[in-house]
């Protein structure tokens, strides 16, 4: 009887052993492996109206998949996002034009080294009212609308009614660029009317049977309701060539331009985190989903 008491003090015994080996375990994590840490922080993004819905994209996105880190994107154009990154106000400038040569003296000046990273291409597409006859145009009768030596649409083959001339305002980087690239650089018609965002003029265009304008292709593709896309003809006797990913791409239609980001000096840390996310796969693919053109 004692051995046969013994046995079953033996077996109890092991069976409270079994039970605190198993609530030992539980208690540091069932012998599951440990979750890093998240990495934490912040990133502040400022310029580029044009890139807006595009970096904002990015930020959503990003944020989702490194929810330690939080993005904050506003607009206010490009010289002003570079004008930010200058004055130490923002970790990231985004800019849909270079940075100037007095741009980059004055960072000097500063301690701050620009570093550009070019993160997508865009077309800038000139847009009518949907009512308005006219459908293409040749540079260089878009010079002669913006620089005002034509002031009414049947100087170029549409009717006799006087062009609203509508254009971003100079802290643009798409202002500079069309100043540049369709303008020769020479000044804007003492005429033209300067709209503090894109919207203002879809906004304007859409409401306004004479009013012309220039958009970004990812607007204007969002637009499309509202106003009318024209085609450009590079020289008065070529082919019409309408913007979109494709004739971009290709380079067949000649206002376009590449998309930037811009940083104080090569970015480490979560900074290079978001700009590696912005040239990835995923991060290319949002390009093409906001109607922009991808780089990579």
């Amino acid at each position: 009887m004692k051995f046969g008491n013994m046995k079953k003090r033996s077996r109890l015994l092991l069976m409270l052993l079994a039970l605190m080996s198993m609530m030992l375990l539980s208690a540091c994590g069932g012998g599951e492996e440990e979750v890093p840490d998240q990495e934490t922080g912040s990133i502040t993004i400022k310029g580029s109206d044009t890139m807006v819905h595009l970096v904002s994209s990015w930020a959503e996105q990003f944020m989702n998949v490194n929810q330690g880190i939080e993005v904050s994107v506003t607009g206010g154009g490009s010289g002003t996002g570079i004008a930010a990154l200058i004055n130490g106000t923002t970790d990231i400038c985004a800019a849909s034009r270079e940075i100037k040569p007095k741009e980059l003296e004055l960072a000097g000046e500063q301690g701050i080294e620009p570093v550009e990273y070019v993160v997508a291409l865009d077309g800038i597409a000139v847009c009518v009212n949907p009512e308005n006859p006219v459908s293409e145009l040749s540079l260089e009768q878009l010079k002669k609308i913006y620089t005002g030596a034509y002031t009414n649409w049947s100087q170029v083959d549409g009717p006799d009614q006087p062009i609203l001339v509508l254009s971003r305002e100079s802290s643009s980087g798409t202002y500079v660029f069309f100043q540049e690239h369709v303008l020769g650089k020479e000044d804007y018609a003492g005429q033209a009317r300067l709209m503090p965002a894109t919207s203002s003029i879809i906004q304007s265009t859409s409401t306004d049977k004479w009013a012309i304008g220039y958009v970004g292709l990812g607007y204007a593709e969002e637009a499309a309701e509202k106003i009318k896309i024209i085609g450009v003809r590079e020289t008065a006797d070529a082919e019409a060539v309408y913007p979109s990913v494709e004739t971009v791409l290709d380079g067949t239609y000649s206002i376009a331009r590449p998309l930037h980001l811009y940083t104080d000096g090569e970015a480490a840390g979560v900074i290079a985190d978001f700009i590696n996310y912005c040239m990835s796969v995923e991060g290319q693919q949002i390009v093409e989903e906001t109607g922009y053109v991808p780089v990579n």
